[in-house]
């Protein structure tokens, strides 16, 4: 493979999709892509955030377009598919990275609040990945964002490592059943993010937040390049021959375990 894999334009021409993209890890991700050529293509809950993620985008001085569906919602997902395509042309790269949490102890989280969960992570990325499936260039890639919760339990988190867990465990089998279709299914599971909603809820104090630097071997938190480097090098041709893996981006701190002791 050519030593410079990842001059500016890789992916030039292609068209990234990317759920939970108007914010945090996702919407760098999406920067990154524009940063490479992509034209990309931006799916948040919020109309004005997604616009607002559209526009940082474009100013990369690429086409980027931001829609509005809750994953949760096949007919509204297909929709907005759809009009990404006639937009933008087939998809080459989807990112399922609509993700919800919250934390609590079992025993005190409504029915509706696990489920909630559940169907964000779990539900919202089969319904991306099923619905994108008819609309993707062969080849294509699509990235499924994890956490560490799907292989280390965690306090105050059995909603996330029920839905984490089915996610990665979905991308295995993806990667089995499409493979020959051209389609490659990988995830990434992030550790502690700076600048993330996730890392502020779980780590809300500076106290909380040392003992998580503690955790990781490298000693520091991670940034949110970190995890958009690693979506480029999955989605780019560098990775044509990687499938049905899943990429801890955390520093090391899966390493050692993760949650025995809750944050809050």
């Amino acid at each position: 493979m050519s030593a410079d894999i990842f001059r500016g334009d890789i992916l030039t021409g292609r068209h990234a999709f990317i759920t939970g993209g108007s914010s945090g890890i996702n919407l760098g991700i999406a920067k990154r892509f524009a940063s490479a050529g992509a034209k990309v293509t931006v799916l948040g809950r919020n109309p004005e955030k997604a616009a607002k993620a559209a526009s940082e985008i474009a100013s990369l001085g690429l086409p980027a377009l931001g829609v509005t569906a809750d994953v949760r919602d096949p007919a509204a997902l297909d929709g907005v598919l759809r009009s990404a395509v006639q937009a933008h042309g087939p998809i080459d790269i989807l990112v399922c990275g609509a993700a919800g949490n919250f934390p609590a102890p079992a025993a005190g989280m409504s029915v509706n609040g696990f489920k909630a969960v559940v169907d964000i992570d779990l539900l919202g990325t089969f319904n991306a990945c099923r619905l994108a499936f008819e609309h993707m260039a062969k080849p294509g890639s699509i990235l499924a964002i994890s956490a560490p919760q799907a292989s280390h339990p965690a306090l105050l988190q059995s909603h996330v490592c029920a839905a984490k867990a089915g996610v990665e465990m979905l991308v295995r089998v993806l990667a089995m059943e499409w493979g020959r279709t051209g389609v490659r299914v990988n995830a990434i599971s992030p550790g502690p993010i700076e600048g993330t909603e996730g890392l502020d809820r779980l780590a809300p104090t500076e106290e909380h937040r040392q003992r998580v630097i503690d955790a990781v071997p490298v000693g520091r938190m991670g940034r949110i390049e970190d995890v958009a480097d690693m979506a480029l090098y999955l989605a780019s041709p560098a990775a044509s021959f990687i499938s049905g893996a899943v990429f801890a981006v955390d520093g090391g701190q899966s390493l050692g375990g993760f949650g025995m002791t809750p944050m809050i």
